[in-house]
């Protein structure tokens, strides 16, 4: 896998700060507990979140985090389904987001945050076999595996919680910028590798995957023929490093006891959602980088157009308008989109009709817009564009009420109130829009930058219960900044 470290202009990443006291390469923290009590020195739920919504923080402004409400909307969803039927109760809820890379890999982050390369989802020719690797990272965070395997302090991991303790502390206080010493997802993802789960671990959360996916409705083949091209990838890669057998080595025994476990059980009815097809669309284009790269994209898509189906035809077709639109051929676009809008409806559609109606004006898009968001109200792609359809045609009122409205039905999406905000500060609504950004910030873990604006709109308001109500939300996030410094305060020095 690879690492992506970053140097800000006032200091160094946490790969940086490491670099004097930490070993090269951390060895296999062996022993991990399995199915059985924790450790006394792992991290605890509370803290463990707490650390991953700082890295998450971070991660988000990696340039590689595809920051796609559609696209981790679908990932986060699945990831729910499966986590729904995991053998025993999870003590964090599974978020699942997107990381551009060709690579076939996944990781998994402390606090339930699980990270899908492009090319895991690229790669799989199902979604089974996608739930299939989703559903083996969710048994490691079943297990703590991440939470128990980065406290073992013989291994060396112990600086490295510390020195990112002490990073989060210094930051909660007030005294620096986060991004001077927490990790991107590449340093953090590199804590995925370096922990090198036992085979024991591997096996239970492979165990658990299997659990998940079958009663969640998918074909627990779809791990087994993932697993087989994982194999194939890491032969073909062997010596180079990266990929997913250097974070969960892959063996000849863990093939054949997923095998065995499959033999004999009832054929499975899966379901699958055709989304899945197209947010495969999407994660290819959003991975084609330069020309060669959309050319040989386009190649494909066109076999699969003519020689595929249902959903999979529809998703290729919508590959091509995407293309289409891309090199500036609006025509072609359009084309391609009403082809595939007769094959199989979907949201992503509808999406891309938003976009290409903003070519013919701001009237056209809000027309458009408010026809998608009546055919796919649970989307978080389509309200996105129906709230910026409206704001490119200064309709911030309009996009204000709507914005407040998604906000409510989706409280975790903090990009909602980024854009609320946005339309709140054009109409003059300062005190507001403030709150919006303090409830973004909130949302993403900075909790300090959240107190600063609404201290600021404190000191914009003149109304007696508004101020009221923001020395309440003031009070209360300055009570959740004690509570975590005073949690993560006694791992400073492990």
């Amino acid at each position: 896998m690879k690492t992506w470290m970053r140097r800000t202009g006032a200091g160094l990443s946490l790969a940086g700060a490491l670099a004097a006291g930490t070993p090269a390469a951390w060895s296999q923290p062996m022993g991990l507990p399995s199915l059985g009590a924790a450790s006394s020195a792992e991290l605890s739920p509370a803290v463990e979140r707490t650390l991953g919504q700082a890295i998450m923080e971070q991660g988000r402004q990696d340039p590689t985090y595809i920051s796609d409400l559609d696209i981790n909307q679908y990932l986060t969803t699945l990831g729910r389904r499966l986590a729904e039927h995991a053998p025993q109760a999870l003590a964090q809820e599974v978020t699942v987001f997107a990381v551009r890379d060709p690579s076939i890999n996944a990781f998994a982050l402390p606090g339930g945050y699980i990270g899908i390369h492009s090319g895991l989802v690229v790669g799989a020719q199902s979604e089974s076999e996608l739930a299939g690797v989703l559903a083996h990272e969710i048994g490691h965070v079943m297990q703590r595996h991440i939470a128990r395997g980065i406290t073992q302090q013989s291994q060396g991991t112990g600086i490295m919680v510390a020195s990112l303790i002490g990073a989060l502390l210094a930051a909660l206080a007030g005294q620096g910028d986060l991004a001077m010493g927490v990790a991107t997802f590449g340093q953090a993802a590199a804590i995925d590798r370096q922990l090198g789960f036992s085979r024991g671990a591997e096996q239970e959360a492979d165990r658990a995957g299997l659990q998940m996916m079958r009663q969640a409705g998918f074909d627990p083949q779809g791990m087994v023929a993932m697993f087989r091209r994982l194999m194939n990838a890491a032969r073909l890669n062997e010596g180079t490093g990266g990929g997913y057998a250097s974070t969960h080595p892959l063996s000849i025994q863990r093939l054949s006891d997923i095998e065995n476990r499959i033999e004999g059980q009832p054929a499975a009815a899966a379901t699958p959602d055709p989304e899945f097809w197209f947010v495969r669309a999407h994660l290819a284009l959003i991975q084609a980088r330069d020309h060669a790269d959309r050319q040989r994209l386009q190649q494909t898509l066109r076999t699969e157009a003519r020689d595929l189906r249902g959903a999979r035809q529809a998703a290729a077709l919508y590959g091509l308008a995407s293309l289409h639109r891309t090199e500036g051929d609006l025509a072609g676009a359009r084309a391609q989109l009403a082809q595939a809008q007769s094959v199989q409806p979907a949201p992503q559609l509808d999406m891309l009709a938003i976009k290409l109606a903003e070519a013919q004006g701001p009237a056209a898009a809000v027309e458009v817009s408010a026809a998608a968001w009546k055919r796919w109200p649970g989307s978080q792609g389509v309200a996105e564009g129906r709230a910026r359809a409206l704001q490119q045609a200064g309709q911030d009122e309009a996009a204000a009420a709507f914005l407040q409205a998604a906000a409510r039905q989706w409280p975790d999406t903090p990009d909602f109130q980024k854009l609320l905000a946005a339309s709140l500060q054009r109409l003059g609504r300062e005190v507001e829009a403030h709150e919006a950004m303090a409830s973004y910030f909130e949302q993403t873990g900075a909790l300090p930058t959240a107190v600063e604006h609404l201290q600021q709109a404190r000191s914009l308001s003149k109304d007696f219960y508004a101020q009221s109500r923001l020395d309440m939300r003031i009070r209360a996030l300055r009570e959740r900044l004690d509570t975590q410094r005073a949690l993560l305060e006694p791992f400073r020095k492990q």
